[in-house]
C-alpha cells in the first residue's frame, strides 16, 4: 500500500499599511489601511475567500462525502483565523464543517506565523501554546503534528517536537539533505526518539502549486488522470503533497481548470487499488522509519535556496528582525496587551519576505506576493511602524 498525504497551509498576514515618517507618534494603528489598495487586509481576505477558500472548502466537503476514503490536513495561522472571524465568518463555518467530518487533521504552528524559533525560543513557545488553544476552541481538536513557519526546520526543532509530545513534524524534502534518499518515506529527526519527520515531495507538490497553469511547462495541461499515474508510480510508502491552500482559485485561477482537477483526482486515484489517503498522524502510525535525517542547518520550502534567506538574505531584513526581537523584554515588562499584540503581529514572517531583494525567478515570486511597490517601501513602512512602537514603549516608562 502507498499513501497520499495532502497538507494545506492557510495564512494571511496583517500587512503594514504605508506608514509614513509623519505618522510616527501620531498613529498607533499599523495595519488598518482603509483605502482601496493592495494593503487593505479586509479587502484582501474577502477576495481570497471568494476566489479560493469558499469554493475550495465547499468542494472538499463534497469530495469527503463522495469519497469516504479521502483525507486531508491543514494548518491555520492564528492571524488568518483572527481575520476570518472578523471579516469572513462564513469561511470559519465551512472549515468547521470540513473538520467535523472526522477526516481532516489540523496541525500545530506558531500563532503569528513567525520566525520566533530562531530568535526567541520562549516567545516561540508562547505562540505555539496560543495557537494550540485557539485551534482547540474553534475546532475542538488538539494538534498532534507540528509544522513550523514556511516548513522551516533544523535538528533542534525536531528535538523540541519530541520533548513536547508531538508525533511528528513536517519539512521540505530537499535533495542536498536527502542525497540518494527519497522524501516518500517516514524518517526520524536526528536527536529525537519518538517524533517522526514527514518530508514534502516538492516536485510533485510544485507541479500543482506552481506549474499547473504554465503553458511553457512540457507537461501542460496537467490532468487528474496523468497526475494520478505519476503518484501511482512514485517510489516509497507515502507521497507528501504540501502546498498553500490559495493554490486553488487564487494562485491557480478558476479558469485554469484547477477545481476540475481537484474534483477528479480522488476518482482517478481510486482506480489504483494500491493507494489510499492518510493524514500525517496516520502516516506516522502506519509506516516504519526508513532512516535518520540530519539537518544541522535550517531548511525551508521557500525559494531555490530552501533556507532562511527569503527572510534574512539582505541587511534590511536582518536589521528589521533584530530590531523587533530586541524589544521582547521591554514589551513583556510593559504589561500592555495592545503593545504586546502589535509587537507580535510585527513578527509575522511576511513582513521580512516583502523586503527580499533577490533576482530572477525567486524575485518574481516575492514580487507576486508583495503588496508594496518595492522591497524598500516595505522596509520603510515597517521600520516607521517599529519606531512608533518604541515611542509607545517609552511613554509606558520601559
Amino acid at each position: 500500500m502507498k499513501s497520499v498525504c495532502f497538507y494545506f497551509q492557510v495564512h494571511q498576514p496583517y500587512r503594514v499599511k504605508n506608514y509614513r515618517v509623519f505618522d510616527i507618534g501620531n498613529d498607533p494603528e499599523y495595519f488598518n489601511d482603509r483605502s482601496d489598495s493592495k494593503l487593505n487586509n479586509r479587502q484582501i481576505l474577502e477576495k481570497v475567500a471568494r476566489k479560493s477558500y469558499i469554493p475550495t472548502t465547499k468542494l472538499l466537503i463534497e469530495l469527503l462525502h463522495r469519497h469516504p476514503e479521502m483525507k486531508v490536513s491543514f494548518s491555520f495561522s492564528g492571524v488568518a483565523l483572527e481575520q476570518m472571524q472578523h471579516y469572513t465568518p462564513e469561511v470559519i463555518a465551512l472549515f468547521k464543517e470540513l473538520i467535523d467530518t472526522g477526516r481532516v487533521e489540523v496541525l500545530g504552528e506558531t500563532y503569528y506565523h513567525s520566525l520566533a524559533f530562531f530568535y526567541s525560543p520562549s516567545e516561540f513557545e508562547r505562540q505555539v501554546a496560543k495557537h494550540r488553544e485557539t485551534v482547540r476552541k474553534l475546532f475542538g481538536v488538539w494538534p498532534r503534528v507540528f509544522r513550523n513557519t514556511e516548513l522551516s526546520y533544523r535538528n533542534d526543532l525536531g528535538e523540541w517536537a519530541d520533548r513536547n509530545g508531538y508525533a511528528g513534524i513536517l519539512t521540505e524534502g530537499w535533495d542536498p539533505v536527502l542525497g540518494w534518499r527519497s522524501p516518500n518515506y517516514v524518517y526520524r529527526p536526528k536527536g529525537s526518539q519518538n517524533a517522526r519527520l514527514l518530508l514534502k515531495n516538492y516536485r510533485l507538490s510544485d507541479d500543482v502549486a506552481f506549474r499547473f497553469s504554465s503553458r511553457d511547462w512540457s507537461e501542460f495541461p496537467l490532468s487528474a488522470e496523468k497526475y494520478a499515474q505519476w503518484l501511482g508510480v512514485a517510489e516509497g510508502d507515502v507521497v507528501n503533497l504540501f502546498m498553500d491552500y490559495e493554490t486553488f482559485g487564487e494562485h491557480q485561477w478558476e479558469d485554469s481548470g484547477i477545481f476540475q482537477f481537484l474534483e477528479k483526482l480522488p476518482e482517478e486515484l481510486a482506480k489504483n487499488p494500491g493507494m489510499d489517503f492518510k493524514t500525517p498522524s496516520e502516516v506516522i502510525a502506519a509506516y516504519d522509519v526508513r532512516d535518520e535525517v540530519d539537518m544541522p542547518h535550517t531548511v525551508t520550502w521557500a525559494d531555490t535556496d530552501r533556507d532562511l534567506t527569503a527572510w534574512t538574505g539582505n541587511p534590511m531584513q536582518r536589521s528589521a528582525l533584530d530590531a523587533i526581537y530586541a524589544l521582547e523584554e521591554k514589551i513583556l515588562l510593559s504589561n500592555d496587551l495592545k503593545l504586546l499584540e502589535d509587537w507580535r503581529r510585527l513578527q509575522t514572517s511576511d513582513h521580512f519576505y516583502y523586503m527580499c531583494t533577490k533576482w530572477f525567478s525567486d524575485g518574481d515570486v516575492h514580487a507576486y506576493f508583495s503588496p508594496y511597490e518595492s522591497p524598500y517601501d516595505a522596509h520603510i513602512a515597517y521600520m516607521n511602524a517599529l519606531q512608533d512602537l518604541k515611542l509607545r514603549l517609552e511613554k509606558r516608562g520601559v
